[in-house]
């Protein structure tokens, strides 16, 4: 089975498209759901933007963290309640949501309601969770390893379209250099974008510093919109930007995300440089 170079998901006016030559859609939302209250605030400003700016939106909040630096970090609401928000939300606003996946079992409970399967950084090379999502026919985005090469992805890739599924989105989220230090190789994206699948840039864990303030990962927001602006310029399907209407009080991974009252600001320029590298 060959990979779909574009891939659709949701329903009716609210349907995504992610495509390397089509016009960037946006994958957002806070790093961890936190309550039903908060996933809708958040929410409600996501979908006001992107209608105004006419992109398409996937909202992305995770239920677990189940990577988390110390026992005492902060994982969620759980399973259970955060897919009840889910299917509200898209009761709501129509579009269709992500979350990240962790075990085999969870694939089938969560592919019921939600659009796109996440498998995280760390879990990118395990075969049974890989196919186990494929065999939900749910688009899968596959966040690229911290320690693999891009062209290691084709192996990843494989795995799922062999499962018989070639809805596949590939994520580049940074490589571990060093000690607490990610970079990003824009070399990756084409990379990746020529193995047939749309290709996402996860813009804020990219500047992660993993394990970086001893008992939490720390990272540099400042930085977010310099990787995310040289991504788009290479030419990428989407972008994947966590955000917060107050991150430095956020319970999970607030030194990376964007404040959400910064995020027209930071749309509205990547979809300039996205206009000029698809022209």
């Amino acid at each position: 089975m060959t990979t779909n170079s574009e891939v659709t998901v949701g329903e009716g006016a609210s349907k995504v498209l992610f495509s390397n030559s089509a016009k960037l859609s946006l994958i957002a939302g806070p790093c961890q759901m936190e309550s039903r209250d908060h996933a809708f605030m958040v929410a409600g400003v996501l979908k006001e933007l992107c209608g105004k700016l006419g992109i398409g939106l996937v909202y992305k909040s995770s239920f677990d963290k189940a990577n988390r630096t110390s026992l005492s970090g902060k994982r969620g609401i759980g399973l259970e309640k955060a897919l009840e928000v889910f299917a509200d939300l898209k009761k709501e606003y129509g579009f269709p949501v992500l979350t990240d996946i962790h075990t085999e079992e969870q694939c089938a409970i969560v592919s019921k309601t939600v659009d796109i399967l996440q498998i995280p950084a760390f879990l990118s090379r395990q075969t049974d969770l890989l196919v186990a999502a494929a065999k939900t026919g749910r688009v899968v985005n596959v966040k690229k390893g911290q320690f693999l090469a891009p062209w290691d992805m084709k192996n990843v890739l494989a795995k799922l379209n062999e499962s018989g599924n070639p809805n596949i989105l590939l994520c580049e989220r940074g490589a571990s250099f060093g000690y607490n230090t990610l970079v990003s190789d824009m070399r990756s994206l084409p990379i990746m974008a020529a193995m047939g699948a749309p290709v996402i840039f996860d813009a804020t864990h990219s500047v992660q510093q993993p394990g970086g303030q001893g008992g939490s990962t720390g990272g540099d927001r400042r930085f977010v919109e310099t990787l995310a602006r040289a991504a788009v310029a290479v030419g990428v399907a989407g972008i994947f930007v966590e955000t917060h209407e107050d991150p430095d009080n956020a319970p999970s991974d607030g030194p990376n995300m964007v404040y959400l009252k910064d995020m027209p600001r930071l749309l509205e320029k990547l979809l300039a440089f996205d206009a000029v590298a698809k022209a």
